[in-house]
């Protein structure tokens, strides 16, 4: 499986290519090597979310989960840069419980791509699955200049 590892302003990241699709952001760096244009790709545009010029992603993902998981994570990629929604803003979209959607938030396999970051707890930031926890979360939210409006 090509992987390509970059540094991140959160730590260093691998990214993972099967089929032609991106199967996984990953936190630390991968022993092997391969930039495929897919990977060259994903790169460019995570080096430009983290300079601050970039908040769409335009990449093929190969996204496995449950049917639930994935409208949790179809409505994530709703969010706008710069903004949050609540667990129980998604769980009341999608008739379900905030802890449901915060189980979905953990499953997620392509942290920044897929925004989970920008889902917080209706009284703070919540939890976060990623390396750093809540730290990392911060970073992003700091990033995206989201935590004005916490």
């Amino acid at each position: 499986m090509p992987q390509l590892s970059m540094h991140s302003p959160i730590g260093d990241i691998t990214i993972s290519e099967e089929d032609g699709k991106i199967v996984s952001i990953d936190w630390g760096w991968a022993r092997d090597q391969k930039a495929t244009p897919l990977l060259k790709d994903a790169k460019r545009q995570l080096d430009a979310y983290f300079d601050g010029t970039f908040d769409k992603f335009d990449l093929p993902l190969k996204v496995e989960g449950t049917p639930f998981q994935k409208q949790v994570w179809r409505e994530m990629c709703k969010i706008p840069a710069g903004k949050t929604l609540t667990y129980g803003d998604i769980a009341r979209r999608l008739k379900a419980s905030a802890q449901s959607v915060g189980t979905a938030c953990g499953r997620n396999r392509f942290p920044v791509i897929i925004p989970c970051h920008r889902v917080v707890a209706a009284n703070g930031l919540g939890g976060y699955s990623g390396a750093g926890g809540v730290e990392t979360k911060i970073a992003l939210l700091e990033l995206e200049k989201a935590l004005m409006s916490l």
